[in-house]
């Protein structure tokens, strides 16, 4: 019996991927990718796709019985930047979409859930350096209230209704294949894109901002590989932290020179900084690595060119 798989989000940054990776490993028939709309794009047309509103439970509950599904990747959520401009529906769509998938859980409809949590969970009070799984936690973003609220929940139903609901701490996300999706960290994208069709490029950061980051292939490797290890490997059903790399834009900047020498980068930090500032520099994820043998495999030099090597 193969395992049916529902992807909720399938578009986004994350979900194109995800898509695409988990077709490959068990078949493009059972992995249903489903979004609030239908594009005219690869993962749509890649394979069994449906049209869903993360919001409607009857609409995720009736997905659920026509296709079997045995497991959920619940990707839908308005990021960081885009959920300042919009609190209240990036409250309801970011823990409105768990509750409904946690209570298809809760009956026994579906058998797991992957839910993805940020490090947006961390806020201004916690410790910068090598931020550790249990921390103090107090977000001042509506992304990061969302998700800490999220981490929660999860935890609550694995331990009062055993729900295997499995989650990691995304760092910021650098992908070629998708464009930034509203976050904070995108900027790391976005400065690739500038260097190959302008040489320049203007950050809305400041030049010293240094955050946690993770090429999306690890960050794709690493969501597969919690949602297959065995129950019992996974300790922690909050979220666990997940690291690879940290560094400024000074210092993608300088990396990015030395494939294109005549590149320049100047700073106009907005809005965004005041997020960015509130933020962990680099996070330490060592029960991810003792629990599931979670190991990153790019550092910012081999990112760097992959990334334009795949840009050209």
């Amino acid at each position: 019996m193969s395992t049916k798989i529902l992807i909720i989000g399938a578009c986004g940054q994350i979900g194109t991927e995800l898509t695409h990776s988990l077709r490959k490993i068990y078949g493009t028939d059972n992995v249903i990718a489903s979004d609030i709309r239908k594009l005219n794009n690869d993962v749509v047309n890649s394979g069994p796709f449906e049209v869903i509103n993360a919001l409607d439970f009857n609409q995720i509950e009736h997905l659920v019985e026509v296709h079997k599904i045995d497991e959920i990747y619940l990707m839908a959520a308005l990021l960081s930047a885009t959920a300042e401009k919009n609190p209240a529906f990036a409250w309801d769509l970011n823990m409105n979409s768990l509750f409904h998938v946690l209570n298809l859980a809760k009956a026994k409809k579906i058998k797991k859930i992957f839910w993805p949590s940020s490090i947006a969970v961390f806020g201004p009070t916690t410790p910068k350096e090598n931020t550790p799984q249990y921390t103090i936690m107090e977000p001042s973003t509506v992304y990061g209230i969302s998700k800490q609220s999220g981490e929660r929940w999860c935890e609550y139903y694995h331990n009062i209704f055993g729900v295997d609901v499995r989650s990691i701490r995304y760092p910021g996300l650098i992908s070629y294949s998708s464009p930034p999706g509203g976050g904070t960290t995108d900027y790391a994208v976005d400065i690739f894109h500038k260097a190959l069709t302008d040489k320049k490029y203007e950050c809305f950061l400041s030049s010293e901002t240094k955050m946690p980051m993770m090429y999306m292939d690890d960050a794709i490797a690493a969501t597969i590989q919690i949602m297959q290890a065995p129950a019992e490997q996974i300790k922690i059903r909050s979220s666990y932290n997940l690291a690879a790399m940290s560094f400024t834009p000074t210092e993608i900047a300088a990396e990015i020179k030395k494939h294109i020498p005549e590149f320049t980068i100047t700073y106009e930090p907005d809005f965004r900084q005041k997020i960015a500032d509130s933020w962990p520099a680099s996070i330490d994820d060592d029960f991810a690595r003792k629990d599931w043998n979670w190991k990153h495999k790019y550092d910012l030099e081999s990112m760097t060119v992959d990334m334009l090597e795949h840009l050209k």
